[in-house]
């Protein structure tokens, strides 16, 4: 039975640590029990301390393999991570409109959980326009979310209501994830739209860690994971919740600094 088993792509930079991007992706993907694989959109060199060098893939290189990739195996759904520049983002939504590449799950890497812009403002604008309206789920941060509605979120009400302004520009469905604001707040609330206009929030304990690196690639990558097996969007959602949490509680000490959460924590998905 060929193509039978979920497959999965994610459309991302590599994290030569393997903390985030692609790696990060892959290591999910397995954990989830579907079948990973790759557009790879940027060379990343970066260890705990922080990223040295990056370097883009050509467009030309991108656009075969979503070719050979969609020319062999039935992708059930998709994901993206960093997507570097205008150009590949508009090659990456051109892609994605040609091909049938399943639920688009996706991670604006646009600025990090401590603020730092990573995207230039054409990319951001080029985010919005081509991407966005596309997307099945959306998953930002709350500095990502703050920047792309204008708004402030203060408050579970304030985030909803930047969830409503995400799914005007095109987002079926919408999660904001809760702002880190200290080592001694009790726990960090998400707040999820659903495309029939129910929604709901997910809290989990604060956890006071440098070991966070790759959580929204693991957030993400979980939930297209989980659609492409079969899940509704809201299960999908939840599952990748409990899972993140998990993750981040369940230290995996690598690197000196800055390290990433342990995809090898013994979590049930059952």
């Amino acid at each position: 039975m060929v193509n039978q088993f979920p497959q999965v792509l994610t459309i991302a930079g590599s994290d030569s640590d393997g903390s985030a991007g692609l790696q990060a992706d892959m290591n999910t993907f397995q954990r989830c029990g579907v079948y990973g694989m790759s557009v790879l959109t940027a060379a990343v060199a970066g260890n705990s301390y922080g990223i040295f060098a990056s370097h883009p893939m050509p467009l030309d290189f991108i656009n075969q393999q979503f070719k050979v990739l969609t020319d062999d195996f039935v992708i059930k759904a998709c994901k993206t991570g960093m997507l570097t520049d205008t150009a590949t983002i508009k090659t990456v939504a051109d892609n994605y409109r040609q091909y049938d590449l399943g639920p688009l799950v996706l991670d604006p890497v646009i600025i990090t959980k401590h603020g730092d812009m990573l995207l230039e403002e054409d990319a951001f604008e080029t985010l919005k326009s081509e991407l966005i309206p596309q997307a099945t789920v959306l998953t930002p941060n709350y500095y990502e979310a703050v920047k792309l509605t204008g708004t402030e979120i203060d408050s579970p009400a304030d985030a909803l209501q930047a969830a409503h302004i995400l799914q005007k520009m095109g987002a079926k469905n919408v999660m904001v994830k809760g702002r880190h604001t200290s080592t001694t707040q009790a726990e960090v609330t998400d707040t999820v739209l659903l495309e029939d206009g129910t929604s709901f929030t997910l809290s989990a304990p604060y956890i006071n860690t440098t070991h966070i690196n790759g959580t929204g690639d693991l957030l993400s990558a979980c939930i297209a994971a989980e659609i492409a097996k079969g899940t509704s969007i809201e299960a999908a959602i939840r599952q990748a919740k409990k899972f993140v949490t998990a993750a981040i509680a369940d230290e995996l000490f690598v690197g000196h600094k800055y390290g990433p959460v342990n995809h090898l924590t013994d979590y049930n998905f059952d």
